[in-house]
């Protein structure tokens, strides 16, 4: 699967049309005809969306594959505690062994919560829930959490039986839109027209802005290093230097984290995983 998945990705992202690309271009028109439908029986009507008693802010893309989604989600609920809100956080906790709903506690099994909602409820302190259910999610952060004044729903665009008041969708300014094709002859989840509706469009990087909503970008910075292991060991600056350090990553795009690395002197080895790797021994075993 995981070779399946980066053949697509080449072809999605390539500088060029590809014969893979064209030949999936009929499964993409019905992708987006059964986008299309779903999306106008939210906006008619036709299917149930849930309304909290509390503003609702949606971070999501339009493409496949992480684009700063999670970091912008950390970084809107810190502001919005920062200017006297008390914010929680809702997420569907991808990749974990089950759909339902529950709360996300520092130092809880990524397993069961996701690797991402885990991150965002060690580094905000604020209350996060998870749920294939985002609305029963929604729900079961504010009973738990009554003073809670507005939810921020990570990587939420196209769940639409959620009410929104407030979209955001972030972009990845290194890669954009790809071939701009829907799935699976391209990245996309929703045609870019999506982009024109949504109240604000955030690029992570990069200079190629798409048109629609209201632009911003963002920068990721690297901070201080960490030994996850053992926090009181200092970070020995001769291993970026050294070649026989190497560097693994599990994210959609790691490009971007060799990139960084490579900024601040790395020289060894990369080694690429695919996005929400479940590391064993074994991949380490170099």
């Amino acid at each position: 699967m995981s070779r399946l998945a980066g053949l697509l990705t080449r072809s999605w992202y390539a500088p060029q049309a590809t014969a893979l690309s064209l030949a999936l271009l009929p499964l993409s028109w019905v992708f987006g005809a059964c986008a299309t439908l779903r999306l106008a029986g939210y906006r008619r009507g036709l299917l149930h969306a849930t309304r909290l008693p509390v503003p609702v802010i949606v971070v999501g893309n339009i493409t496949v594959g992480g684009a700063g989604k999670t970091p912008l989600v950390a970084a809107i609920a810190v502001a919005l505690r920062e200017r006297g809100f008390r914010p929680g956080i809702v997420s569907r906790g991808y990749g974990r062994r089950s759909d339902d709903v529950r709360r996300v506690a520092a130092g809880d099994d990524a397993r069961d919560t996701g690797d991402e909602p885990l991150i965002l409820a060690e580094t905000t302190g604020v209350p996060v829930w998870v749920g294939a259910d985002r609305p029963a999610a929604a729900h079961a952060l504010l009973a738990d959490s009554p003073d809670v004044d507005v939810i921020v729903a990570d990587d939420g665009l196209q769940h639409y039986a959620l009410a929104r008041d407030f979209e955001i969708a972030v972009v990845d300014g290194d890669r954009a839109l790809g071939n701009s094709r829907l799935l699976p002859a391209g990245p996309l989840r929703e045609p870019p027209s999506r982009l024109e509706s949504v109240d604000a469009v955030v690029m992570l990087g990069g200079t190629r802005a798409p048109a629609g909503g209201t632009a911003f970008t963002m920068q990721q910075v690297p901070q201080s290093w960490r030994n996850v292991a053992n926090s009181a060991r200092a970070f020995d600056d001769a291993l970026l230097r050294d070649p026989a350090t190497v560097a693994i990553a599990g994210i959609a795009h790691p490009d971007r984290f060799f990139a960084s690395l490579a900024a601040q002197g790395f020289v060894g080895r990369t080694q690429a995983f695919p996005d929400h790797h479940a590391y064993s021994r074994d991949d380490v075993a170099f």
